[in-house]
């Protein structure tokens, strides 16, 4: 017999679940304190963390290893609430008023996120900053977002006092002295002298694309938008209070925020910051932290596989195939049993690799090659793809760890958003026909619009209420998402056909000879009646290294150029003929990318 129950709320109506469901709500546990600790639908982010405390105050909630000699340091919740209440408190006797900003920017850091957490507890709105900005696109985020404090790196400290000399500006770094947040020290206020408390319904944070010219758009995200979301999340992926979350991401992004971030919070699990994507400091953390969750974008998660695939071929061609069998035996197994015994099979490899306790890594940012999803399964290690955008505090799908789909970059959370395909069309597809259009979504994750920006948040909705991503794709009957690509990069080719560079993109994944590919569409006439496919590649030093030339010989672009045009070839065959590359241009500097690794597509070339 199947218990139905019925879950009833102000945003999601009315709707039968199963005994199943019931089970798998992750946010259960706030019944315990609702109406005591918070009275809304969903706690806020000083709500939460007083929560948390109550449940795991002992258990560590932040870990570092920028100790004295790289040593590892950690705090508890309740030394992290502690520090984070009296911050809140000095923000407040120095001036801060409820709904003003507040400016963080650095590397991920126990301080960012006290940083973060006290500007909420003091009831204003965190600006995170991209640490990697140039300083005229600082300058413009700062002058629109107007904050009241800055909290930041002593490195870029002099670029604000430089362009804002009026603006209070503290330090994250422990060298600061007297400058250093956790020195910043005030009495106690009383009750009535502190800022009201903010509700779910209070915008916690603005986030802003970067742009040196022009009005930054700046997304407004409420408690509730960032709290229903990663509460929501869970549902398709299962964490715990004896996680430990590995942020090595930038943290000010929208993912890395929620996924690494704001998620564990909501567990009680622990966090582990890291500061740099050198390999050995990041093998070490992965190995010395005990991670348990990662979250990567696609180039991370290719270069350790490239790493361990290099180990395995290394030991010989019977070794290889052995593992390789291996390999293929256990996704099968996984696939169909819901059993993984990769984890004992390649425990040798995964030790060698720093990742034995990971239980699951998390790809966002871009699609991901199925191949690379494939081999990560097969070793044991849960690995899903996610999909959202900062509009979306960000997520809107994910694959469920017992259910995924390669191919898919995520299923949506019906019954708590709705997503729909605006305007489809009938596509061709490897699997037959698939209606293809913008992905459209409504639900309490969504933005409440941009920054002092009413004309450009109007033009993010449809009439009734869906926000539209630009992203293109499909939706299969089980609620799963397929991308096709960003519409305003679509390739339109002479037949009418539809182009996604980032499918393209997406084969070359596994080439570790090829560092960087930009896929773009060119005209090959005069009458500009139709595109065709342009190939921007920037060789890696291993394909250099394995002709045995110097990357900046001019003289040996043709040998390279020949190398390159045979892995071409060869990604050519896998795509329909309207799809297939037909040009190739060889960099002479990577394009610019984004610090969540994507490449800038407003870029200026520079080419052989």
């Amino acid at each position: 017999m199947i218990t139905l129950y019925f879950l009833r709320s102000r945003e999601f109506g009315c709707k039968i679940l199963s005994m199943a469901d019931i089970n798998n709500i992750p946010w259960k546990y706030l019944d315990d304190f609702r109406g005591t600790e918070f009275t809304g639908e969903w706690p806020t982010f000083p709500e939460l963390l007083r929560i948390q405390a109550k449940r795991n105050g002992e258990r560590p909630c932040f870990t570092a290893f920028d100790g004295p000699g790289d040593s590892k340091r950690t705090l508890t919740y309740n030394e992290v609430l502690a520090n984070v209440k009296s911050l809140a408190n000095w923000l407040t006797a120095n001036g801060l008023k409820k709904g003003e900003r507040v400016a963080v920017m650095g590397k991920n850091s126990p301080e960012w996120a006290t940083a973060y957490l006290a500007t909420l507890f003091a009831s204003g709105i965190v600006v995170p900053v991209d640490n990697g900005l140039h300083e005229p696109e600082v300058v413009n985020i700062v002058n629109t977002a107007q904050p009241v404090f800055v909290f930041c790196d002593d490195d870029k400290a002099d670029l604000y006092k430089k362009n804002f000399p009026d603006l209070k500006v503290y330090s994250i770094n422990s060298e600061a002295g007297e400058r250093f947040i956790y020195n910043l020290k005030a009495d106690e206020l009383p009750a009535e002298k502190c800022n009201e408390p903010c509700n779910e319904y209070d915008t916690a944070a603005i986030l802003f694309t970067s742009g040196t010219t022009g009005k930054p758009k700046g997304v407004m995200l409420s408690h509730r938008n960032l709290m229903s979301d990663g509460f929501i999340a869970q549902r398709h992926f299962n964490h715990y209070n004896t996680d430990v979350f590995y942020a090595l991401l930038p943290i000010h992004h929208a993912y890395t925020m929620q996924a690494a971030f704001i998620n564990p919070l909501m567990t009680g699990a622990s966090i582990v910051f890291g500061k740099s994507m050198a390999v050995s400091k990041l093998l070490r953390e992965l190995k010395e932290g005990k991670i348990t969750v990662m979250l990567g974008v696609p180039l991370l998660y290719n270069k350790l596989l490239s790493g361990i695939r290099k180990g395995i071929k290394s030991k010989g061609p019977v070794v290889a195939g052995l593992l390789g069998f291996v390999s293929w035996l256990s996704f099968i197994i996984k696939k169909i049993f819901h059993v993984n015994p990769g984890k004992r099979l390649f425990k040798p490899v995964l030790e060698q690799a720093s990742i034995y306790t990971l239980r699951v890594a998390i790809s966002g940012g871009g699609p991901l090659a199925a191949s690379v999803c494939r081999q990560y399964n097969a070793m044991g290690i849960d690995f899903i793809q996610g999909y959202g955008l900062t509009e979306t505090s960000p997520i809107i799908a994910l694959n469920p760890v017992e259910h995924f789909k390669i191919e898919s970059v995520g299923r949506a959370f019906t019954p708590y958003e709705e997503v729909k395909i605006l305007n489809p069309e009938k596509v061709i597809t490897k699997k037959g026909f698939e209606d293809v259009g913008e992905i459209a979504v409504k639900g309490p994750m969504v933005m409440q619009g941009y920054y002092n920006m009413p004309e450009e948040t109007k033009a993010m909705f449809t009439e009734d209420g869906f926000l539209k991503t630009g992203d293109l794709g499909s939706i299969d009957k089980e609620g799963y998402i397929k991308l096709c690509g960003r519409a305003k990069n679509l390739i339109v080719t002479s037949g009418g056909k539809n182009v996604y560079p980032e499918e393209i993109e997406d084969a070359f994944q596994l080439y570790d000879e090829i560092q960087q590919i930009t896929v773009r569409g060119y005209y090959s006439d005069e009458e500009k009646t139709s595109e065709e496919i342009e190939a921007l590649i920037y060789p890696s030093d291993d394909l250099y290294k394995t002709l045995g030339v110097e990357r900046n010989n001019d003289f040996v672009q043709d040998e390279v150029m020949e190398a390159v045009q045979k892995i071409v070839s060869k990604v050519n065959k896998g795509f329909q003929a309207y799809s297939q590359i037909s040009k190739i241009t060889l960099l002479k500097e990577p394009l610019e990318m984004t610090t969540s690794q994507k490449v800038k597509r407003n870029f200026v070339a520079k080419t052989y």
